[in-house]
């Protein structure tokens, strides 16, 4: 890791790789350290993933940390956080990843409780197309959670950390591992329980989001990692409407279908679960706009005039009011022409007859 001439204080931030400077930490976890920093060959802002000095010398973190930037670096999607570039400096692995402005949105969970629907909805969508994205391009997230959702200024969301993501071709049916990956409030029951993960585990994930950004509260609950396990197995969660009245029923019904502890139970893939909470939230504002636009009373018309008018208010041609001296003139003459035509011939008729008539 270079360093800029000491000399000149503004120049005294680190740089990865000769191209990116370091200005500020964004957070941190146990593996690594993210900073927002400035790419001079491109000149814009950037986020990078520092892997700690301890986990960058341990080839299964490396592994990790690596596979991390392969399975990002293939996806390109609105929702999802771009990886640009992989590196190594002073065998410090990092990432090179879009800089997202605004805040993760477990932060916003901390400060709001509870969200509305429509914000809840939007939000969560969002997520399930990113993470439905993934899922099309053959990837398992398998560590959905608020913390890696970052919300921006204008309400667009992006998911991020890809870290023990899974290529689906590698997964099989009936492995088991004695190490459980993922976030312990947040994973399926099969996560749970060593099994192989599906992209129904991620969705079993959004609906636990879903439910605590609903409730302000999740649905399960524990200081200890092996009694969260238990809970995720085995318990059923509290319906989120005794939690939160105003949630609607059908909205609690996807809930309660996607946490159910079974994977079949569940919506697929996030992708499904993202289009029926856009057609739930689509059907409500389309309701709400029909109970807007319908008028609170029907006035009956009294008049011959206000039957034109209340006519003309439902269909969409004009009334018009006829005269009663419009008459087709030329229609008119022309029937006249006719009879005094036809009165002509009738003399030469009878001459024909009485003609035929006379022996």
């Amino acid at each position: 890791m270079e360093h800029n001439n000491p000399d000149n204080p503004a120049e005294t931030k680190p740089i990865l790789g000769n191209r990116y400077q370091l200005e500020s930490s964004l957070g941190s976890g146990g593996m690594a350290v993210v900073y927002q920093a400035h790419d001079m060959m491109l000149e814009r802002q950037v986020a990078i993933k520092l892997l700690r000095q301890r986990f960058s010398r341990d080839p299964a973190f490396r592994d990790r940390f690596h596979q991390e930037a392969k399975a990002a670096a293939n996806l390109s999607h609105s929702n999802v956080v771009t990886v640009y570039d992989f590196g190594l400096e002073d065998n410090r692995l990092y990432i090179v990843m879009e800089y997202v402005p605004g805040t993760n949105l477990k932060d916003m969970i901390k400060e709001r409780g509870r969200f509305s629907i429509d914000d809840t909805i939007n939000l969560v969508s969002q997520a399930c197309f990113g993470i439905g994205y993934a899922h099309r391009s053959g990837l398992v997230h398998c560590d959905v959670k608020p913390h890696n959702m970052l919300v921006t200024p204008s309400n667009r969301v992006k998911v991020t950390d890809f870290g023990i993501a899974r290529v689906m071709a590698t997964i099989l049916p009936d492995e088991h591992h004695d190490i459980i990956w993922g976030s312990p409030l947040y994973f399926a029951p099969e996560q749970a329980a060593g099994e192989a993960p599906l992209p129904a585990s991620d969705v079993y994930s959004l609906g636990i989001i879903l439910y605590e950004m609903l409730t302000g509260e999740l649905p399960f609950k524990s200081e200890d990692p092996v009694e969260l396990i238990y809970l995720h197995r085995e318990t059923e969660p509290v319906p989120p409407r005794k939690l939160n009245p105003i949630i609607p029923p059908v909205l609690e019904q996807i809930i309660m279908k996607v946490l159910s502890k079974k994977p079949s139970a569940r919506y697929r893939t996030a992708d499904q679960l993202g289009r029926v909470l856009k057609n739930l939230n689509r059907i409500a504002n389309d309701k709400q706009k029909e109970e807007i636009n319908t008028p609170l009373r029907t006035v009956r018309p009294r008049s011959p005039g206000a039957v034109i008018s209340a006519a003309s208010a439902t269909t969409s041609e004009p009334v018009e009011k006829k005269d009663i001296l419009d008459f087709d003139w030329i229609t008119l003459s022309m029937g006249l022409l006719t009879a005094i035509a036809v009165s002509g011939l009738i003399p030469f008729w009878l001459f024909v007859w009485f003609s035929l008539k006379t022996p």
